[in-house]
C-alpha cells in the first residue's frame, strides 16, 4: 500500500532531492545508486509510488518492463561489464529498505565488485511442485 508520505524516491523524482539521473519518461524514473555495490549500479523506480511489486499498476509494470532492458544494455556499455544482476526486494524479511519498488541493475566487474551474497536452494518435490504451480494458476485466474 502506498504511503501517503512521499518516499525518497518520490522526493528524487520530484527534483527535492538530488540525484545522478540517466534516464525519464512519463513513467518510470532511473538513477544512479547513492551507495554502489559496483560501478555503475542503477536504480529503476516507477514513478508510481508503491511499498511491495504486487501493489504495482498494470500499466506502470508494463513502463518498467520496456525500459528495463534498455536501461540495463546502456548500463553495461557505459560501465565496461559483461555481466550484470538485476534486484527486486519486496518487504523488510526481503531486505527491501526503501518502500518504493524499485529494480537495481547491478553490473558484475571482473574485480569481483557487485553483487553478491550466499543462498541455499534444495530439489524440488515434483508432487509438491505440481500442487504448488495450481495453486499459484488458481490465483491469477
Amino acid at each position: 500500500m502506498a504511503s501517503p508520505d512521499p518516499s525518497i524516491f518520490t522526493l528524487i523524482i520530484q527534483g527535492e532531492i538530488p540525484c545522478h539521473k540517466v534516464y525519464e519518461d512519463e513513467h518510470v524514473f532511473s538513477f544512479l545508486d547513492i551507495n554502489p555495490c559496483s560501478v555503475g549500479h542503477t536504480l529503476v523506480v516507477p514513478k508510481e509510488q508503491c511499498a511491495s511489486l504486487d501493489e504495482l499498476s498494470d500499466e506502470a509494470s508494463a513502463a518498467v518492463g520496456r525500459v528495463l532492458p534498455r536501461i540495463s544494455r546502456a548500463v553495461l556499455a557505459a560501465s565496461g561489464a559483461r555481466d550484470f544482476n538485476v534486484l527486486q526486494n519486496n518487504g523488510e524479511a526481503a531486505y527491501q529498505s526503501v518502500f518504493h519498488v524499485h529494480f537495481h541493475i547491478i553490473p558484475k566487474h571482473d574485480d569481483g565488485s557487485g553483487l553478491a551474497w550466499p543462498f541455499a536452494t534444495t530439489q524440488l518435490d515434483p508432487e509438491q511442485g505440481a500442487i504448488l504451480a495450481e495453486r499459484i494458476r488458481s490465483h491469477l485466474e
